[in-house]
């Protein structure tokens, strides 16, 4: 074990009564050492149940031979950090998040670890971490939110960050936003739909590092309890068959989940987990070989907020893995790959079967033939920019108008809901980027309220920051280079002619060589400032939005 390192032998003698001291016995130090990675904070509603979940976890890992050995980490809820300076420390925490897990780990010589998470980047920042080190690893997710009902219909978070913008249009009054307000979040859980939090716990369980049911079981449901109990007995196998993460998280699965995602129609922000968990897993996973997935399966679910579905649709429907059996059948995922209940993919879907073709597609009759995300280049974004296809009205697929370009999202913002932004205009968000922002906010806010005042059909956002997983319409995000290291969008000017064409993966801005060479010649860098000394040192390490922002090592 790799806690005997730290409680073998005379030289360990100190260590072991300073376990004592904690109320340890002898046979329990001589047990294996199972971390339990608690995310709970009192802040994010993902994550207010999870002290719940995690005596059932470590009940379970003593019920089957081991010590489980408590530590938390630090978590953001974005929706409470968005649209302020908060939101820079999100994509921040990520790193912050995986070094934390490592430094404890490799401190304690754990042995195995459960990680115990829920919502956008505490969740990939887990998977980054069992990646690194390597060691016997099952996270576990603590479950999505119900939706709210309001006037007969579900609702979540998406709906009262578009009331601000009927609001702000006066088309619905102050009751009818207070109304919303109180209806859209009503349980605890990650926000009820297909946004970063329950995207990424989807990838956990197509990746094979989580259970089956992981993604979509909601938290406030008996079965999730179960499933932690389920957790911390799979662990205890890990350990003894000798199964570690890098030998699940191999290209094989990352292709995989990726195929799974398209077909969800998950977050943009996946484009930047991914391959950031798969960099830390030694495996290099690029946009272009992603955008290739997405063009050969098709769109499976309509999940808010470009459908009417949420997870608890999908985990009536059979969850993530009716939608994996279903790829399976066509040969859209590879079967063979291992996963933590020490099966294969193949082996987990004996069974599984889709009941509720009205959440899940047949593979004939997609909501779209391609997958939920595109991946969009030219001279605008030449390694690369995201758009969530799937949540784009049909007449915004090809767009062409004049830029309105703001330094910032608060500009935007305030221009928006001024009403200064009219319908085919281009909104070209900079200096938002991993460096310039820093951090890359993600800005459900001035998305949300242009779809709030009906300019969704009509109005493009581009930006070298991110959009939220709730987010919809034209919004493409992690405009690559970013304006902060020189890239196009630095050099746009009010009223260039911007042209998207998402069918044909194509960002251009229409302004000769000539011109934006004289412009490059008069460009002078700059950063904004941040008062911060840790942003500042993620700025000096981070890398481009097209790499999944990860550290220079």
């Amino acid at each position: 074990m790799k806690s005997s390192l730290a409680k073998e032998g005379l030289a360990r003698a100190p260590h072991r009564s300073l376990l004592k001291a904690s109320g340890f016995t002898d046979w329990e130090i001589a047990r294996p050492w199972i971390g339990v990675v608690n995310a709970y904070n009192s802040i994010i509603p993902g994550h207010t149940h999870l002290n719940r979940l995690a005596e059932g976890i470590k009940n379970s890992v003593y019920g089957h031979g081991g010590l489980p050995l408590e530590f938390p980490t630090i978590g953001i809820c974005d929706g409470i950090a968005m649209n302020h300076e908060g939101m820079k420390f999100s994509l921040p925490s990520r790193e912050l998040i995986r070094d934390s897990v490592e430094v404890m780990a490799r401190a304690h010589a754990l042995d195995a670890l459960v990680l115990l998470t829920n919502c956008d980047k505490i969740i990939p920042a887990m998977a980054m971490a069992a990646a690194e080190l390597n060691i016997p690893a099952i996270v576990i997710s603590g479950g999505p939110m119900l939706a709210g009902r309001h006037k007969g219909k579900d609702i979540d978070l998406s709906n009262i960050f578009e009331a601000v913008g009927k609001r702000t249009a006066g088309l619905i009054d102050d009751a009818e936003v207070e109304a919303v307000e109180n209806a859209c979040c009503p349980t605890c859980g990650s926000c009820a739909g297909m946004f970063t939090a329950n995207t990424m716990n989807c990838m956990m369980e197509a990746l094979g590092l989580a259970l089956p049911g992981n993604g979509t079981i909601p938290a406030v449901l008996s079965a999730r309890d179960r499933l932690a109990k389920e957790a911390g007995r799979y662990v205890m196998m890990l350990l003894e068959k000798g199964i570690r993460p890098r030998q699940i998280l191999t290209k094989r699965a990352f292709l995989n989940a990726a195929a799974v995602d398209m077909a969800l129609g998950g977050s943009t922000n996946t484009m930047l987990h991914l391959p950031a968990v798969a960099h830390s897993a030694g495996v290099e996973l690029t946009l272009a070989e992603l955008d290739a997935i997405s063009a050969r399966t098709p769109h499976l679910c309509s999940m808010s907020p470009g459908g009417s579905h949420h997870i608890q649709d999908l985990y009536g429907a059979g969850g993530v893995q009716a939608v994996m059996a279903r790829l399976l059948e066509k040969g859209l995922i590879d079967g063979g790959t291992l996963t933590v209940t020490g099966r294969t993919v193949a082996e987990n879907l004996e069974g599984v079967t889709v009941t509720d073709e009205t959440v899940i597609r047949p593979l004939d009759d997609p909501y779209h033939a391609q997958g939920g995300i595109a991946v969009l280049t030219g001279n605008l974004a030449r390694d690369g920019s995201v758009v969530k296809q799937s949540a784009v009205a049909p007449e915004m697929m090809a767009h062409s108008g004049p830029a309105r370009v703001f330094d910032g999202e608060e500009a935007a913002t305030e221009a928006i809901m001024a009403g200064r932004i009219k319908a085919g205009d281009v909104v070209v968000i900079r200096y938002e980027g991993p460096k310039g922002g820093p951090g890359m906010r993600e800005m459900l806010t001035p998305t949300a309220t242009l779809a709030g005042m009906g300019l969704d059909r009509s109005v493009a956002l581009i930006t070298d920051g991110r959009f939220s997983g709730a987010s919809r319409g034209a919004s493409i995000g992690h405009v690559s280079p970013e304006a902060a290291t020189g890239g196009l969008i630095a050099l746009v000017e009010e009223g260039d002619t911007v042209e998207i064409d998402i069918p044909r993966r194509r960002l251009h801005l229409a302004v000769s060589d000539d011109e934006l060479e004289r412009r490059r010649q008069a460009w002078e860098p700059r950063l904004p400032e941040t008062k911060s000394s840790f942003l500042e040192r993620y700025r000096a390490f981070v890398t481009s939005g097209a790499r999944g922002a990860v550290f220079d090592r």
